[in-house]
């Protein structure tokens, strides 16, 4: 997938940058804060995929010409702006990291590399029901991860199963938009809409309003 930048709407826009081409980017915007957080960052690659990921979301804020708030992370690990406005989510994998803003709506997205190895891990984090269509179908059960991550970074609470708790509705590889649920939890049932796109061996998804 190509680095680019997407205005969803003139209250959201996502990001994805190549993380390696970041690598001499500077990061004047951060808050002291977070410069704080990347200068305590010893791993290199760790350090690439924390500075691509706020890169990422530098170019969506710009987007839909949003000021860099500085974000900081609550205890479920759930990130949001420091001046208290908007909702955020950031993600990353082999060499790419991602962002998405929204300024009103809770977001979640996830980018994941199609894998022949994740048909096997299916039972860990689908339910029955879904194993059935997916039909061992590898870019589907990577659908189904990434749809399943970027509603669990949406909900943004700690405690909610991939398996146990988010069920997706029956969708072909040809579905833009998937639907899921956040259900058997203390809180009232949860619907979500995931728009799914797919570029080579590439899977982003995202949730939409």
């Amino acid at each position: 997938m190509q680095a680019k930048i997407e205005k969803i709407s003139p209250l959201s826009a996502l990001a994805i940058k190549n993380i390696d081409e970041q690598e001499n980017k500077p990061v004047d915007f951060l808050s002291f804060r977070e410069k704080l957080s990347f200068a305590n960052i010893s791993h290199p690659e760790k350090r690439k995929e924390w500075k691509g990921a706020r890169l990422a979301i530098k170019s969506a804020l710009d987007a839909i010409n949003l000021a860099y708030p500085g974000f900081y992370k609550d205890e479920h690990g759930k990130s949001y702006p420091m001046d208290g406005y908007g909702n955020v989510s950031l993600t990353h994998t082999k060499g790419l990291a991602a962002a998405i803003f929204h300024k009103e709506m809770p977001v979640g997205i996830d980018i994941d590399y199609v894998k022949e190895k994740v048909v096997r891990l299916g039972p860990k984090f689908l339910d029955p029901s879904e194993i059935e269509f997916l039909q061992g179908d590898p870019i589907l059960y990577t659908i189904a991860w990434s749809a399943k991550e970027s509603i669990f970074k949406c909900q943004g609470r700690k405690g909610i199963s991939l398996r146990q708790h988010i069920l997706l509705s029956p969708f072909s590889s040809d579905d833009k938009v998937i639907k899921g649920k956040i259900h058997n939890t203390d809180f009232a049932d949860h619907y979500y809409s995931v728009k799914v796109e797919r570029i080579d061996d590439m899977i982003m998804t995202y949730t939409i309003w």
